[in-house]
């Protein structure tokens, strides 16, 4: 198949950005074979993403498995907050495929950075891109060793905050192809933020942050969750990336 081709093929099965995705699908292919069934992937509305096993985030290369959470751009925006100032000890909570505890280790290698996440394939494929001694399986704070207790300088937090009513309008590549527990975040999409909010202060040190990535209709709300939890809030916006970044400090 060459490039005329497989752009047609892809451009029919509403894949829009079919140009760029048949330039990265013939370079990643080891073979004409691969290449046919990467592209019967992608045009059964698998995230290409999942398809040729990455995703660029924060100008790394993240590896992602099927069913993961693929890292979205918007969410650059949490490690451009947080790398406002250095950490020693840091969370990747909901951490998915660990993008952004890879991406904040890339702005600061000197942090010890550590993984959670509650689905175990999930957590397989942060081994991958974290230490993987330091990616535990587990329902958020239960998931991390007792020794980060009141250690921890900065927790990333990509929560599941699509309301899950919202779920069935999402794109096909992503209700279809990750997984649930990755994107329902209950009937106001703030049921996991609530718990983060709850539980954060006995991880953190005096001074310690929790940066939340939350939509943007949703983001007085989720400071208002962690101003009810003790901490000192603000928000941040990226229009330039759709990005919405809400942070607390202990």
């Amino acid at each position: 198949m060459n490039e005329p081709q497989l752009v047609a093929a892809l451009r029919s099965a509403g894949c829009v950005f079919a140009e760029e995705e048949a330039r990265l699908l013939l370079d990643e292919a080891s073979s004409p074979a691969e290449l046919m069934t990467w592209t019967a992937r992608r045009m059964a509305g698998e995230p290409l993403e999942q398809v040729v096993g990455w995703a660029s985030f924060a100008g790394l290369r993240i590896a992602v498995d099927p069913g993961v959470f693929v890292p979205r751009r918007r969410g650059e925006l949490v490690i451009e907050v947080a790398a406002r100032e250095p950490a020693e000890v840091v969370v990747d909570l909901c951490c998915g495929s660990g993008a952004l505890g890879a991406a904040f280790a890339a702005r600061q290698p000197e942090a010890e950075v550590y993984g959670a996440d509650c689905d175990p394939v999930a957590v397989a494929c942060a081994r991958r891109n974290l230490p993987p001694e330091r990616v535990f399986a587990g329902d958020l704070f239960d998931a991390l060793p007792d020794h980060l207790r009141e250690r921890v300088d900065l927790l990333l937090v990509n929560a599941p905050y699509v309301p899950t009513d919202a779920i069935s309008t999402m794109p096909r590549e992503a209700r279809d192809h990750e997984h649930r527990v990755a994107l329902d975040g209950g009937s106001d999409g703030l049921d996991v933020q609530r718990r983060v909010a709850v539980g954060a202060r006995d991880w953190l040190r005096p001074g310690g942050r929790v940066v939340i990535e939350t939509g943007r209709a949703q983001a007085e709300r989720t400071a208002a969750l962690l101003a009810s939890a003790g901490f000192d809030t603000t928000v941040d916006l990226d229009d330039d990336i759709g990005g919405t970044a809400v942070t607390g400090r202990r």
